[in-house]
C-alpha cells in the first residue's frame, strides 16, 4: 500500500500547521501547530486530535513558531509519548516559547474564573505549564543534513528553510517515495538568516503560501527605520516600534547597529522591553552556524551583532515601568507586533498623547487589531481600559518580513531539477493558495492543487 497524507491544519488557512504522513503502520505528524486568529478556528484547538496521540510513532517540526508547534503540549496531555525531532535551535526556542504558550493558556483560565466569563466552570487552560514541561523531554535535536528515522523505514533529514532560526525544509523517502515539506520559507538576500537551500526533486511537495498572492513592497526597510529615528532625535521624542518576538526584534537590533555604524542615525539609547525577546536574541547569537555571510563578517571584529551602542535589557515589569520616567529621545522595542497586548500597550498608553512620538509598525497589521486601528488613522484607540487619543506620528514599514512572497517562493521552486509528481499548496488563505497554484501552473507547468482540510492523498 502508498504512503499517505492528510492535511489537518494549515490548509485554506495560515494557522494549525498538521500534516500526518503514514505507511505500513507508521505514522509521522509534520508539525504540530495551535489554531490562531478567529474564533472557529482557534475552536479546533479544543477538538478531539484528529489522530490518536497514542499511535503517533513521532512529531517532526519545521520551526518554534506557536502555529507550527504550540499544540505540542496539549497532544502530549492526551497521550502521545513518542519523541519530537528537530533542529537545535528550533529547540532552544521551544524551550522558551512553549512554556510562555502555557503561562498564557493558564492566565487566561485564571481571568475567565475570576470574572466568571466563560460557560465552563471552572475554565480550564488548554494545557499547563507542566504540560509544556514534559513535552519538552521529549524533545530529540538532530542538525541540519544529518539523517534521522522518525518512524520505521521513513528516511528523513533537515535543510535550511531560512525562516527564523532553527528553521527547516523536511524531506522524508518513505517507500521509495520523497515527501518535501517547505515549511515556512525565508527570504533571500536578508540580513542574519542564510538564505533557503535549494532541494532537487520531489514526489510529492508541500509547500507554504502566506504571500502567494503578492509580492514584498520594494522599500529599503533600513530606509523606514532610520527615518524613524532620525524624527524621534529631531523631536526629543520616543520611537516605539511593536516587534515580534522571534526574528523581527533581532532584525530591529542588527538594523539599528549598522544603521549607527553607518552614521545614518544618531545614537539614542535603546530598550529591549521583551522577556521573550531577550532570550530569542541570546539563542540568535549562539547559533552561529545559521548566520548569513553578511552577519558573519560583522561578528568577526568582535561586533555584537544585536547590539546598539547604548543598549539595555527591560528584564522586569519594574524595570519597563521605569521607562515611564525617562525623558526622550530613545527607542523601544517591545511586544506585541500587531499592539495585541504586551508591554508595547503600556508605552503606548502613555506615549501616542504625545505629538513628539513616533510608532513604527514593521509587519503585517491582522484586521481587527490594535496595529490595524493605528495604521488606518485612528484618533483615537481603546487600550488597558481607556480611550488614549492618538496625537503621534504613526509610521510603517511593509519590507520587514520573514516570509518569502510568490516571487521567492517561485525562484525556490525553479531550483527543483524536475518537476515534483504533485505539489500541494498549504499555509495560506484561500486567495493566497489560489494565486500560488495558477502561477505554478502557468509559469512552471507543474500539477499543483490547494491543499483542502482533512483530505488524505496517496503519495
Amino acid at each position: 500500500m502508498s504512503p499517505t497524507l492528510t492535511f489537518y491544519g494549515a490548509a485554506g488557512t495560515v494557522t494549525g500547521s498538521k500534516h500526518l504522513l503514514e505507511h505500513d503502520g507508521g505514522r509521522v505528524l509534520l508539525d504540530c501547530g495551535l489554531f490562531q486568529g478567529l474564533k472557529p478556528l482557534r475552536l479546533r484547538n479544543w477538538a478531539p486530535p484528529p489522530v490518536d496521540p497514542g499511535r503517533l510513532d513521532a512529531v517532526v517540526l519545521s520551526h518554534a513558531h506557536i502555529d507550527h508547534s504550540g499544540y505540542l503540549p496539549r497532544l502530549c496531555r492526551d497521550g502521545f509519548r513518542g519523541p519530537v525531532y528537530c533542529t537545535s535551535g528550533t529547540a532552544d526556542l521551544l524551550r522558551v516559547m512553549l512554556p510562555d504558550a502555557a503561562h498564557l493558556q493558564e492566565e487566561e483560565a485564571a481571568f475567565a474564573n475570576r470574572h466568571r466569563i466563560s460557560r465552563h466552570d471552572p475554565a480550564l487552560p488548554l494545557f499547563t505549564t507542566a504540560d509544556a514541561d514534559r513535552v519538552l523531554g521529549q524533545v530529540k535535536t538532530v542538525e541540519f543534513g544529518a539523517a534521522f528515522t522518525p518512524a520505521r523505514g521513513f528516511a528523513t533529514h533537515f535543510s535550511h528553510s531560512g525562516h527564523i532560526i532553527g528553521a527547516a525544509l523536511v524531506e522524508t523517502v518513505v517507500d521509495g517515495r520523497r515527501v518535501v515539506f517547505s515549511g515556512d520559507l525565508g527570504r533571500y538576500n536578508v540580513p542574519i538568516m542564510v538564505d533557503p537551500d535549494p532541494v532537487a526533486t520531489a514526489d510529492v511537495l508541500l509547500v507554504e503560501s502566506t504571500y502567494g498572492d503578492r509580492l514584498h513592497p520594494p522599500d529599503d526597510h533600513a530606509d523606514k527605520l532610520a527615518a524613524a529615528v532620525n524624527r524621534a532625535s529631531e523631536q526629543k521624542g520616543w520611537l516605539l516600534i511593536p516587534a515580534f518576538a522571534v526574528g523581527r526584534s533581532q532584525e530591529i537590533l542588527y538594523d539599528l547597529r549598522a544603521l549607527e555604524q553607518a552614521g545614518r542615525i544618531p545614537t539614542l539609547r535603546v530598550y529591549l522591553d521583551s522577556p521573550m525577546a531577550i532570550q530569542a536574541t541570546a539563542i540568535y547569537a549562539a547559533h552561529t552556524e545559521e548566520h548569513d555571510a553578511e552577519l558573519t563578517r560583522v561578528e568577526a571584529d568582535g561586533t555584537r551583532p544585536f547590539a546598539p551602542k547604548r543598549f539595555s535589557l527591560s528584564r522586569t515589569v519594574d524595570d519597563s515601568k521605569a521607562l515611564n520616567d525617562v525623558d526622550g529621545p530613545g527607542i523601544i522595542v517591545a511586544g506585541s507586533g500587531m499592539a495585541t497586548g504586551g508591554r508595547i500597550l503600556h508605552h503606548l498608553k502613555r506615549r501616542l498623547p504625545d505629538p513628539r512620538t513616533t510608532v513604527l509598525f514593521v509587519g503585517f497589521q491582522a484586521a481587527g487589531t490594535r496595529g490595524r486601528l493605528l495604521r488606518d488613522g485612528a484618533t483615537s484607540i481603546k487600550m488597558l481600559g481607556e480611550t488614549v487619543p492618538v496625537r503621534a506620528q504613526i509610521q510603517c514599514s511593509d519590507s520587514y518580513s520573514a516570509h518569502a512572497d510568490r516571487g521567492e517562493i517561485l525562484r525556490w521552486l525553479a531550483a527543483f531539477r524536475q518537476p515534483p509528481g504533485m505539489t500541494y499548496i498549504v499555509h495560506g488563505e484561500p486567495g493566497a493558495a489560489a494565486a500560488l497554484q495558477a502561477a505554478i501552473t502557468s509559469q512552471l507547468g507543474w500539477k499543483a492543487a490547494a491543499a483542502e482540510d482533512g483530505q488524505r492523498v496517496t503519495v
